[in-house]
């Protein structure tokens, strides 16, 4: 008589879900089921279409250090071997273009291979992000900012301050001054919360190797020696890939392959019970697109799903009045874009960087500036010219803004929030009015974990999951962990090695993005 196979659910269908769902379809005989609360592919790395134009929520730039990660991408979606639209309209050479790779031109299933510029925008003047040692930066600054941060600088090499918050990360790398131009008030503007009372795990693990020391060190390689790519530090990379029709295009080309193989995608479908027993989930209790329920087995459970909502979910089983109160209690925060269809920026290009009519070259902007609301604004036209239905005629921009599901902004009427963005970005000089073709807004909840509240007691969740055998948390808001997308694909493929080893121990999916040797070393 034939062995039944042995069955993983999974919950949710981003990233981290999908890496895993092809992986154990590629490597094991394990039946796989992927079950998504909403009606989009991706998660937070989803694309929205809108009237033939594409919006990138959030902005995802494919790089790692993870050989394991960019052979997943290459995999998926080939490098492109030719130029692209944007490339061809302006003559521009392209370095790293793949041998016999396709062409973008005639190709869907392709990466791009795109130059990295994002900036700041602060006193109404652009200064490179990371802030670079130029002198147009020290000119932006003026004399006396100029000579404030530097003795600021100084001072922070001297005295070091304990690292107990996001705060003090940030002083002892830039110093006070520099801290309080660059990084205060936008910081504020993302999580909603004062930097002193943030954690600085969210530095360690989004800019661990970022300082004024390795701006200058990175400086100097790129003058007088070669630089090692293996070494550089995230946030100072020069290029990047990304899918011709954004990111979320990769992931729906993964569902479709996880499809091919014989998985299972099960769109607005919410794992709303989690049944335990013996340490083990024996099944799960799935909410279907019509309100029915139904119960399904399952020998491994792996969840990107929050961990507020998965602790809230479980039962068969106790669960420990402090874990119940950490896991309700996680703050997260919530995400609005707005797309804005434009004729033109007013902002015109005047960096090394050539680029079509001449427009500025970056991805995204930092807005620094105190009078308004807007956090970072997105340029889609330089992610991608596919991401555009008239490249050569419109700009295709996102107005990012950060809030708190039920707060004043999230609770603002879509037309009130669409022309308050308008007005905002028509305030510092962006865009004049008339200039505005059509407009849309997107709403993302839990978008970001925050790292500060009972955050700072999650190794309570995290002891109490792991005596769930088959249980394992995967993902950004599977491990309350604000992950680039490759940690979060890496969790994925950690958890799949265990499951093939039948090994029970998480330690090495808790500790992806955690050890300063994975952001120093591939």
């Amino acid at each position: 008589m034939e062995k039944e196979k042995k069955t993983a659910i999974i919950a949710g269908a981003g990233p981290a879900g999908l890496t895993a769902a092809y992986e154990l379809l590629e490597n094991t005989d394990i039946e796989t089921q992927v079950y998504e609360q909403s009606d989009q592919i991706g998660g937070i790395s989803q694309t929205v279409r809108y009237k033939g134009n594409r919006m990138d929520i959030g902005g995802h730039r494919f790089f790692s250090k993870s050989k394991r990660v960019t052979d997943f991408w290459e995999k998926v979606m080939p490098l492109q071997g030719e130029p692209s639209k944007d490339d061809k309209l302006i003559g521009r050479d392209v370095e790293g273009l793949a041998t016999d790779g396709p062409n973008p031109e005639n190709t869907d299933r392709v990466m791009l291979v795109r130059q990295r510029v994002s900036r700041i925008f602060y006193l109404r003047k652009f200064f490179d992000y990371p802030i670079s040692l130029k002198l147009k930066t020290f000119t932006n600054m003026g004399l006396f900012r100029t000579m404030r941060a530097g003795f600021g600088y100084l001072a922070a090499t001297v005295h070091k301050l304990k690292e107990d918050s996001l705060e003090n990360f940030y002083i002892n790398r830039f110093g006070k001054p520099l801290y309080k131009m660059f990084f205060e008030d936008y910081t504020e503007k993302v999580w909603g919360i004062h930097p002193s009372k943030l954690g600085a795990d969210w530095g360690s693990q989004r800019v661990k190797g970022l300082s004024i020391l390795a701006i200058l060190k990175d400086m100097i390689v790129k003058k007088f020696g070669k630089q090692d790519k293996e070494k550089v530090e995230t946030s100072l990379i020069e290029s990047f890939v990304y899918p011709k029709f954004g990111p979320g295009q990769l992931w729906e080309t993964v569902a479709d392959d996880v499809k091919q193989k014989g998985g299972e995608i099960n769109m607005q479908s919410s794992i709303t019970g989690i049944h335990v027993n013996e340490n083990r989930v024996d099944y799960v209790e799935i909410t279907k697109p019509d309100g029915t329920t139904e119960q399904k087995q399952c020998d491994w459970f792996l969840s990107s799903m929050p961990i507020k909502d998965l602790v809230a979910a479980i039962k068969g089983v106790e669960v420990p009045d402090d874990v119940k109160r950490v896991a309700s209690e996680l703050p997260y925060r919530d995400f609005i874009t707005v797309g804005l269809l434009v004729k033109k920026l007013n902002m015109t290009n005047e960096t090394k960087f050539k680029t079509f009519q001449n427009r500025i070259p970056d991805t995204w902007i930092y807005i620094q500036e105190r009078d308004v609301k807007i956090g970072r604004l997105q340029i889609f036209n330089n992610w991608s010219p596919y991401l555009i239905n008239d490249y050569e005629n419109t700009m295709w921009i996102g107005l990012e803004y950060f809030c708190t599901e039920g707060d004043a902004l999230w609770q603002m009427p879509k037309e009130d929030f669409i022309k308050m963005a308008i007005k905002e970005l028509v305030h510092i000089g962006f865009i004049n009015e008339d200039d505005v073709l059509d407009a849309t807004q997107v709403k993302i909840k839990k978008a970001y974990p925050s790292y500060f509240g009972t955050y700072y007691e999650l190794d309570k969740v995290k002891s109490f999951l792991d005596t769930i055998e088959n249980l394992y948390c995967i993902g950004r808001n599977g491990q309350h962990r604000y992950n680039n997308m490759d940690h979060s694909m890496l969790t994925a493929m950690e958890t799949v090695d265990a499951i093939k080893s039948g090994n029970t121990d998480k330690t090495a999916i808790w500790a992806v993005n955690t050890e300063e040797e994975y952001h120093e070393k591939k």
